[in-house]
């Protein structure tokens, strides 16, 4: 039997705009997690063609997106927007608790994000012992390769991570060792001596809006503290983009 939605939920859809009340019901339904196209007809009073289609639209706009069930569910981009709403705040708490990451490591702690298919650095506290060359802040990386490129695509939806993959230097397989651990780890510098440790940052929905790097000679026994140490951060960074 077909459930209509409520006066006081049409109400809160209604813009005015016919077509965008019923994209609102659509996404509406949603929020509630992946749902066919026959629950959202029922759900919203839609008709079966309508609803299709509409699901189709907002997909193509990344809106929506779909699971391997078919099944309709909200798309990576909403996730965008919301990093663009709440990273001001992450960023705002990132230079001490960096500074407070590089000194109990010795070792440089930069925080990275993706923008326009490029790996974008946004702040950094650098380590002082004269080993690593200071980076810049605000500059952007057209290489995807390394532990950082690889969290920031980990947990991508699967369009967005097959496309990032295609000028990759790392595989689908990596990629899923990585989501397993959490972390990611490579080498650096032109002997290969360093080592680059990357966690991801999480915010609103708990969709990864950034990495955590830490960068430094080879850390060896270290890495479990230094690991644990960074997830700590990067959820004390995250917890800003909820604030």
């Amino acid at each position: 039997m077909t459930t209509w939605p409520s006066p006081t939920a049409t109400h809160r859809h209604d813009s005015g705009v016919a077509v965008l009340n019923k994209a609102s019901l659509l996404l509406s339904v949603l929020e509630d997690g992946p749902a066919s196209v026959s629950r959202i007809v029922a759900l919203t009073g839609l008709t079966r063609p309508t609803a299709h289609r509409l699901a189709l639209a907002l997909q193509r706009l990344r809106l929506v997106t779909r699971d391997a069930r078919g099944r309709f569910l909200l798309g990576p981009r909403l996730g965008e927007m919301a990093v663009v709403e709440h990273g001001g705040r992450m960023l705002a708490q990132a230079a001490p608790v960096l500074v407070e990451l590089r000194d109990a490591t010795n070792s440089s702690a930069r925080l990275h994000r993706r923008s326009e298919g490029h790996l974008l650095r946004v702040a950094a506290a650098e380590a002082t012992d004269g080993e690593n060359r200071p980076v810049l802040v605000r500059t952007a990386d057209g290489r995807w390769t390394g532990p950082v490129a690889q969290v920031l695509l980990a947990w991508e939806e699967p369009d967005v991570l097959y496309q990032g993959l295609v000028h990759a230097r790392f595989t689908a397989a990596m990629l899923a060792q990585v989501r397993h651990r959490g972390w990611a780890q490579g080498s650096v510098g032109p002997t290969g001596d360093g080592a680059t440790l990357a966690v991801p940052v999480r915010g609103p929905g708990g969709r990864v809006v950034a990495a955590l790097s830490l960068s430094g000679p080879r850390t060896g026994p270290c890495v479990r503290e230094f690991t644990a140490m960074m997830i700590d951060t990067a959820l004390r960074l995250g917890e800003a983009c909820d604030e």
